[in-house]
């Protein structure tokens, strides 16, 4: 039996009719409140905390050691280290106040940087690709290898005499013994960066097809780097240790030759003085050679 039209156009009353519904209105999105300073102050914090501590305690370390150095030159220590002759902080910082207003003072350090950077630019430029090309080149490793043994455990003031002979003007003598200060360890350093190379990302850039040269230069030169920069900073310790002692033996001029001058005129506070400015040099110079690893290998940032 069918059912009517109007019972089948209507609904029944077992059927609920149907409401239309409306969506639920969004919710308001967050409004953001810039950041104040404090709260900028207080990130920055956190994020250099431990750079800030590390400084905070070379600080405090600087600090001990002035207040050490003038107890024991006030109270003239001898205790197996005579301090009797030692010029105290005081005396040093006079020295120097006398000194920043010396033009050949000034004259002395510009000409030991003009020498450390050319000798030691010209380490970097032979020594990082040969040490690349040992690396990679089994001939010229045993080839070139042998010599630089032979030649690396030389102290730069053996070399001394040597460059006398070799170079017409003491200038270019002082020059070559840096370049030899910094040359060996970079080159070291480099090879040994080379044979750490791990051989399967050698095999897999051939595999995708990469010839030698993409090798070398994708491959073998990044990873690489962190013992470049190694031996960067090892060789610009070992080039100031070279310098200074070519100045004291052969030079005319460089901070090295103001130290020894001061030894031989007994001025005390200026061998102190000449002293710290080499430290002072040599530290500048490394942080320098940091900064450019840490902007050349952005992936070894923490």
């Amino acid at each position: 039996m069918s059912s009517s039209p109007a019972h089948a156009l209507h609904p029944t009353e077992h059927q609920a009719p149907k409401v239309a519904t409306q969506p639920p209105p969004a919710a308001a999105a967050p409004v953001h409140e810039p950041a104040t300073f404090a709260a900028m102050v207080a990130r920055w914090y956190r994020l250099n905390k431990s750079r800030l501590r590390a400084t905070l305690i070379g600080a405090l370390s600087l600090v001990a050691f002035l207040i050490v150095w003038h107890l024991l030159t006030k109270y003239r220590v001898v205790f197996f280290v005579r301090f009797t002759n030692v010029p105290s902080p005081l005396d040093v910082y006079d020295s120097f106040t006398k000194a920043i207003h010396d033009p050949k003072f000034l004259m002395h350090i510009l000409l030991s940087c003009r020498r450390i950077i050319f000798g030691f630019a010209l380490a970097t430029l032979i020594a990082v690709p040969l040490g690349l090309v040992m690396g990679r080149f089994k001939l010229i490793h045993e080839v070139v290898f042998p010599v630089s043994e032979v030649l690396r455990p030389i102290p730069a003031i053996a070399w001394v005499p040597m460059a006398i002979m070799l170079w017409p003007t003491n200038e270019q003598s002082i020059v070559f013994i840096t370049f030899l200060g910094s040359f060996f360890p970079i080159l070291v350093n480099t090879l040994h960066g080379m044979v750490l190379v791990d051989p399967v990302l050698v095999r897999a850039a051939r595999c995708l097809g990469a010839r030698e040269t993409s090798i070398f230069r994708e491959v073998y030169f990044p990873a690489s780097l962190p013992h470049i920069f190694t031996g960067l900073t090892v060789g610009m310790g070992v080039a100031w240790v070279s310098l200074i002692a070519a100045e004291m033996i052969s030079g005319q001029y460089g901070i090295g030759y103001f130290t020894w001058e001061a030894y031989s005129l007994v001025q005390y506070a200026d061998i102190a003085l000449g002293m710290i400015a080499i430290g002072v040099l040599g530290l500048t110079s490394s942080l320098l050679i940091r900064s450019a690893g840490r902007l050349a290998m952005p992936w070894g940032r923490t």
